[in-house]
């Protein structure tokens, strides 16, 4: 089985990268060779050849940007967003080893292919792709406008009336103006481009030109253009007129003109017309008003407003709801409004500090992979990457997600009052080390104490780690500390983006391995076990977990022969997955499926909203405990670290 992926994210920065290694991990267990390319902020990686192409079984697109279809033409294609590559790469792949995926049928196509109709979107999640299409390349412009003319201001600027002016005959004038030239392509780009991932290249032209009137208002008899606002809107105008044009039938003779001359020219001028005449001035009126009513916002207003961008930013930490207050911020800042991108630009860092912080402070609540994260997450969050908070977020939701939100908006309330102003579409104490941000010292002010509130939330809310917790099939020898159960995919999600990850191939901790030399019965061994895992910090009632446990074995003996017993249960009373291991060389009465006295026991312990995290390690254990060196040299060791060796083999 062979499958192609392709994964894209609207930055692509985080989610792009995250997806390719979640979709290679997901393929790797399940023994499925997969190739993953990526179309990131640096451009395609990994770029798949027609040759794979054509010996692929199925083509998995994970992707919020227009990716190109037309490469695929007559494959199984499975067309999700990017989140679904990140939390369901299984699923995904197992829809193609199953062949529940349509056959992909590009347009044009020859007649005598056979074809199922292509998977749809849902109407929601197309407007959203096609929307942060455009954003995603919008947003370079914003940039290299708003830093080159933060430099040329700092560098170049002299003070006056009027702030920071640049004398017309100085060097650092070309310079602003080359930054102001890049600003201007912004809305003619958002809408070129959201108009290309509707109607592909056909939508490119009418879509930057509409982009284009509608950020010019002496097109309409307007003093103020329409905006990013009217950007948006010719650019799904354009789209759709492009793609409804394409779907007409015309002779064979046309069809070579068609995508080059006859579509671009009858849809600019329909999109042209439409905005002149019809939408350019309400729009305009719109946000005219919108920015108007932004620029006088004081006090309590101002505060509410602050609030609800920091929520935004913190909330799904560059998802769909993070995206949209990006826009809103980064959009406003061609108008001169910098305000709302100074909130944004202290909302988007402090959750990975406030994170990296937590793991700096108090390592005992974190386990080691976490720590690793946390120095990963700390330096994301400096060059103002919000996603580096995504693996703590993805594992323990409930607490970290809030924990974001309240830092993000307590900074984002300190740098509406302080006068934050940033003019570059990015965050981060990068821009400010750049000179993009306005009242700098009230930045790093809202930083800071951002952060702070972050990471004493965090520790407030996260418990004290146990000593070993189950990962997936596996146990992390310093535990998850969150208190909660974690899935394979779960815990699959705490890996960092930059591959910064840990390799713990150990499965159980020393400290919950017990050597005995003693004659024992069943119910006396798990007892013994029972109480180092409370003692551990696993359990809260021992008699609960023992009920559980007996309560398996009345079923049927958990004594598989061979010397060996995996005793196992699921219960409220247990806090964390974890497993205990007892060796007894003199054997323990225990019913056992082949006769033989157990002389080396695994006790498993789950919560009950574990899903099968039990059953993998069982599998994984039986499995390892059917070869005979293994088997004999777990009970024969005379050490714990003997048997944990051994185990860390396993």
């Amino acid at each position: 089985m062979k499958i192609l992926a392709i994964t894209s994210c609207p930055n692509g920065i985080a989610h792009t990268y995250m997806a390719q290694e979640k979709l290679e991990q997901a393929a790797k267990e399940m023994g499925v060779d997969i190739k993953v390319e990526t179309q990131g902020g640096v451009g395609a990686e990994n770029v798949l050849t027609a040759k794979e192409i054509r010996e692929a079984d199925g083509i998995i697109i994970a992707a919020d940007r227009q990716v190109d279809l037309s490469r695929f033409n007559g494959k199984r294609l499975i067309n999700e967003n990017v989140r679904e590559g990140i939390h369901h790469p299984k699923e995904l792949i197992q829809r193609i080893i199953d062949q529940n995926a349509p056959i992909h049928h590009e347009k044009g196509a020859s007649d005598n292919d056979s074809y199922e109709e292509e998977e749809k979107k849902s109407g929601v999640q197309m407007v959203y792709q096609h929307l942060m299409n455009g954003v995603s390349f919008m947003v370079p412009f914003i940039v290299v406008g708003g830093l080159l003319i933060a430099i040329a201001l700092t560098l170049g600027g002299e003070p006056s009336a009027k702030g920071l002016v640049i004398p017309d005959d100085s060097f650092w004038k070309s310079i602003e103006k080359i930054g102001a030239l890049s600003f201007s392509f912004m809305v003619p780009i958002l809408a070129g481009y959201i108009a290309y991932s509707i109607a592909d290249k056909p939508g490119l032209v009418p879509g930057m030109i509409g982009g284009a009137i509608a950020a010019d208002g002496s097109f309409y008899g307007s003093e103020a253009g329409a905006g990013f606002l009217g950007g948006i809107v010719a650019g799904f105008l354009a789209g759709y007129i492009a793609k409804w044009i394409k779907n007409v039938k015309v002779p064979k003779a046309m069809a070579p003109i068609m995508p080059i001359i006859i579509i671009p020219i009858i849809s600019s001028v329909i999109v042209g017309l439409i905005f002149i005449f019809l939408i350019g001035a309400p729009i305009s009126g719109i946000f005219t008003a919108l920015t108007g009513w932004l620029k006088g916002m004081q006090g309590a207003n101002i505060v509410v407003l602050a609030l609800i961008i920091g929520a935004m930013i913190a909330f799904d930490m560059g998802g769909p709801v993070n995206k949209v207050a990006f826009l809103f911020g980064s959009a406003l800042i061609a108008e001169g409004n910098y305000a709302v991108m100074g909130m944004v630009a202290v909302a988007v860092c402090t959750p990975p500090i406030g994170l990296g912080l937590a793991t700096f402070l108090q390592k005992g609540k974190f386990n080691n992979s976490e720590q690793e994260m946390g120095k990963a997450s700390f330096t994301m969050g400096l060059f103002g990457i919000t996603e580096g908070a995504i693996p703590f977020a993805a594992q323990d939701p409930l607490r970290i997600i809030p924990a974001n939100m309240i830092g993000a908006m307590v900074a984002a309330v300190i740098a509406a009052l302080g006068g934050v102003g940033d003019r570059v579409a990015h965050g981060g104490p990068i821009v400010a080390v750049l000179g993009g941000i306005q009242h700098v010292l009230w930045f790093f002010v809202a930083v800071i104490i951002g952060s702070l509130i972050t990471m004493f939330t965090v520790l407030l809310f996260k418990k004290n780690t146990p000593v070993a917790v189950l990962e997936g099939e596996g146990v992390v020898e310093d535990g998850i500390g969150d208190g909660q159960s974690h899935s394979n995919n779960q815990v699959a999600e705490s890996r960092t983006e930059n591959n910064e990850q840990k390799d713990d191939d150990s499965v159980f901790h020393k400290d919950l391995i017990e050597l005995r030399q003693e004659s024992m019965q069943r119910d006396n061994a798990i007892d013994q076990l029972l109480e180092k895992l409370k003692d551990a910090g696993y359990i809260e009632s021992l008699d609960k977990v023992k009920e559980a446990v007996l309560q398996r074995e009345a079923e049927s003996t958990t004594a598989i022969g061979m010397n060996v017993a995996i005793p196992h249960a699921k219960s409220d009373a247990v806090k964390q997955p974890a497993v205990a291991v007892l060796q007894d060389k003199q054997g323990i009465e225990w019913e056992s499926l082949d006769g033989t006295s157990p002389k080396i026991v695994f006790l498993i312990v789950v919560p009950n909203n574990s899903n099968d995290t039990h059953l993998k390690l069982l599998q994984r254990l039986s499995r390892a405990l059917m070869d005979d060196e293994t088997r004999e040299n777990l009970i024969n060791a005379t050490t714990k670290d003997e048997i944990y060796n051994i185990l860390k083999m396993i």
